[in-house]
């Protein structure tokens, strides 16, 4: 059996053997990392992971230097990107909680990985537990955060993660494991950063598994937002969507990268993905990557990219009716965002990302 101790030495191992992700690494054609981070680069500080308002009553915790068993079955099972291997490797420890089985907790977890360096966060879900995740994020930086979810048979998590505007570089590789009939909602937004990435590893692993994932990213100046995705359909009746829509102005950049990959034998297997930018000025830009690969029969995929600028004949109509050119505008882009806004269930969290969403368009006007 493999010690945590050998695979944070095998962790390392692999990261020096890759490095930091440049543009020619395929999967970071539109944000090459190196290139942000400079001659700094990233350091091999240990980043922390705080806790925000008290820890809702049912969650269970360790410390990842020295985990409990729960936690030590799951940490670094999950995610081998370069980014993942390197925060394993450098991070001392970090923070692991758990929902035992069937345990259904309504109070929101509020977590906020900060400092600069390396983190690492894991949550476990076992069979038919339930509980909702708010995710922020510190602006110092720069950081780089591993986080891997696991969710038991017929667990669900609710995942808001709003990215706070950051002057810096932030990376999250996020990897989440679905058992049979459990199911992830991730909803991520974004206002970006001189590098801002979230990285999704999705695998639905058992039979009835959904994962539905939305996200909007709010650019100026010279912000730079990516978010990239892998959905995995390793079992038949599995179902994934997901919406992600953009406004950037100034000369910002938005890059989605969504991939969904349907394994063979995982028949009736459904999944959709829609990608759609607003570009505000002449030298904003959207990168919208939709990709499909599918290895089975008998599946339902669909997969959507747009990118354009405010329709003219709605600006002309709101116009037209004594509404100001800059309220119009704000207008139209709440509207074009507010759709991968609504599936937020709590309506707390949504406030809170919607009053994000409503500060940065006021800064494009």
């Amino acid at each position: 059996m493999t010690t945590l101790a050998t695979r944070r030495e095998e962790a390392r191992s692999i990261f020096e053997g890759r490095g930091i992700p440049t543009r020619r690494v395929e999967e970071w054609k539109y944000s090459g990392l190196k290139e942000a981070l400079g001659e700094a680069g990233l350091s091999e500080d240990t980043a922390y992971v705080r806790l925000l308002g008290r820890l809702p009553e049912g969650f269970e915790y360790t410390d990842l230097g020295n985990p409990k068993p729960w936690a030590a079955a799951h940490f670094g099972t999950l995610a081998r990107n370069a980014m993942s291997e390197a925060s394993l490797a450098y991070a001392d420890g970090g923070l692991a909680l758990r929902v035992p089985a069937g345990v259904t907790i309504t109070e929101p977890l509020m977590l906020e990985p900060g400092g600069a360096g390396h983190a690492r966060l894991l949550l476990v879900l076992e069979a038919g537990a339930s509980a909702t995740l708010f995710e922020t994020t510190e602006v110092i930086g720069p950081r780089n955060t591993g986080f891997e979810i696991v969710l038991g048979e017929g667990a669900h998590l609710s995942h808001v993660r709003l990215a706070r505007p950051v002057e810096g570089v932030q990376v999250e590789e996020i990897a989440v494991s679905l058992a049979a009939k459990a199911r992830y909602d991730g909803h991520f937004a974004s206002f970006g950063g001189k590098l801002a990435r979230v990285e999704l590893t999705i695998a639905l692993e058992g039979e009835g598994a959904e994962a539905h994932l939305s996200g909007v990213s709010v650019l100026g100046a010279n912000a730079h937002a990516d978010v990239t995705t892998h959905v995995i359909h390793r079992k038949g009746g599995t179902a994934s969507t997901q919406l992600f829509k953009h406004v950037a102005g100034g000369k910002a950049r938005a890059v989605y990268q969504g991939k969904v990959t349907v394994a063979k034998g995982a028949d009736g297997a459904d999944s959709r993905q829609t990608a759609k930018a607003l570009l505000l000025s002449e030298t904003a830009e959207a990168d919208l990557k939709p990709e499909l690969e599918i290895f089975a029969d008998d599946v339902k995929c669909a997969h959507g990219a747009a990118v354009g600028d405010l329709d003219a004949d709605s600006l002309f109509y709101l116009r037209a009716r004594g509404i100001p050119e800059a309220h119009a505008r704000a207008i139209l882009m709440y509207a074009f965002l507010e759709d991968a806004l609504e599936p937020i269930a709590n309506e707390d969290l949504r406030g809170a990302v919607r009053t994000g969403v409503q500060t940065a368009l006021r800064g494009l006007l």
